[in-house]
C-alpha cells in the first residue's frame, strides 16, 4: 500500500463549551471519515448526537494510546480515514494523541488539522496580558513541593506563562505563585470559557487570590491561569558593564567605549555595544 493509497488522519478541534463554535468543516469531516478516535467515547457521544454524526467511535486515551495507535495505523494503511478528537478543544494540547500523530507521520501518512477552539489561546486573547510571546506549561504537578519547584524554575521567564489548573488546587497554586513571583505580578483567571458562567478576570496575583478566595464559584469548572512574564533580568555582570559604560560614554565614542568596557568586564563587544546604545537613549 503506497502513501497515496492510504487513508488520512484528521486532527479535529471540538468546542470547549459553546456548541456554536463547532465549525462546519469539523462537522463535515467527522461525518465523512470511517472512524472517530475519541479520548472518552461517553463524553463525545452527546456532542456527536447533537450534530447528527453517526460515525463509529473508538476510545484513545493515555492508558491505551500506544496499543490503539498501532491498530489505527493499520486501518489508515488499509485506506480508511480517521478523525482524532479530545473531550474538548484541540487534541494533543494536554490531551492524548501525540504518539498517534507521530507514528502516522513516520509512516508517511497525511495528517490534516481541522482547527477550532483551544482554551489557552482563547484565554490569552482576552486576558489583557502580553500575547506576542508566551509559554504554555500545561498542568502543574499536583503536589505542593513539586509545584513550587516548577514555578521557581519559571520565575525569571519573560514570556507570558499559561497553565491549566484543577479548580480544587487553584487557591493553593495562587498562593504559591505569590510566593514565587511576588504579590504584584499581574495574572488572569480564565474559567469556564465560552460557557454560561465564563469568567475572565485580570488582577495582581494577590488581588486575584483574594477575589477567588471570597467567591467559591470561582473555584469550579475548567481553569486557565495566565501570569505576566518577568521584567528584564539584569545580571551582576551586566550591572558592572553598565557602570563602566556610564563612566566611559561621556568621554568616548560609543564603539570605543564598548570595546574598553568589554575588555574590563570580560563581556562580549557586541553586548557592550548594544548596552551602550540603550544607555545613550536614556
Amino acid at each position: 500500500m503506497t502513501a497515496s493509497q492510504a487513508g488520512q488522519l484528521f486532527v479535529v478541534a471540538t468546542p470547549i463549551g459553546n456548541l456554536n463554535d463547532f465549525s462546519a468543516r469539523a462537522i463535515e469531516t467527522l461525518k465523512s471519515v470511517d472512524l472517530i478516535a475519541a479520548e472518552d467515547t461517553r463524553h463525545s457521544k452527546p456532542l456527536l448526537q447533537h450534530f447528527a454524526i453517526t460515525t463509529p467511535l473508538l476510545s484513545l486515551h493515555e492508558h491505551n494510546e500506544q496499543q490503539r495507535s498501532e491498530l489505527l495505523l493499520q486501518r489508515l494503511q488499509a485506506g480508511e480515514s480517521i478523525a482524532l478528537i479530545s473531550d474538548a478543544g484541540t487534541p494533543l494540547i494536554s490531551d492524548p494523541g501525540y504518539r498517534l500523530v507521530s507514528l502516522v507521520k513516520s509512516n508517511a501518512i497525511q495528517v490534516l488539522p481541522v482547527p477550532g477552539s483551544c482554551a489557552l489561546i482563547t484565554a490569552l486573547s482576552a486576558s489583557g496580558i502580553a500575547s506576542d510571546r508566551f509559554s504554555f506549561e500545561g498542568f502543574l504537578p499536583p503536589k505542593s513541593g513539586a509545584r513550587r519547584q516548577q514555578l521557581s524554575q519559571l520565575k525569571n521567564e519573560q514570556r507570558t506563562l499559561i497553565f491549566y489548573e484543577s479548580p480544587r488546587r487553584l487557591l493553593d497554586t495562587l498562593n504559591e505563585c505569590i510566593t514565587v513571583f511576588g504579590a504584584d505580578r499581574r495574572a488572569c483567571l480564565a474559567r469556564e470559557l465560552t460557557k454560561i458562567h465564563e469568567t475572565i478576570e485580570t488582577r495582581s496575583l494577590a488581588d486575584l487570590r483574594d477575589w477567588v478566595a471570597a467567591d467559591a464559584n470561582q473555584q469550579r469548572g475548567e481553569c486557565v491561569l495566565l501570569i505576566e512574564g518577568a521584567s528584564t533580568v539584569i545580571t551582576a555582570d551586566e550591572q558592572e558593564m553598565e557602570r563602566v559604560l556610564a563612566l566611559l560614554l561621556p568621554e568616548l565614542p560609543v564603539k570605543k567605549a564598548a570595546a574598553i568596557a568589554a575588555g574590563i568586564t570580560g563581556g562580549s563587544k557586541n553586548e557592550a555595544y548594544q548596552l551602550a546604545l540603550k544607555l545613550q537613549q536614556k
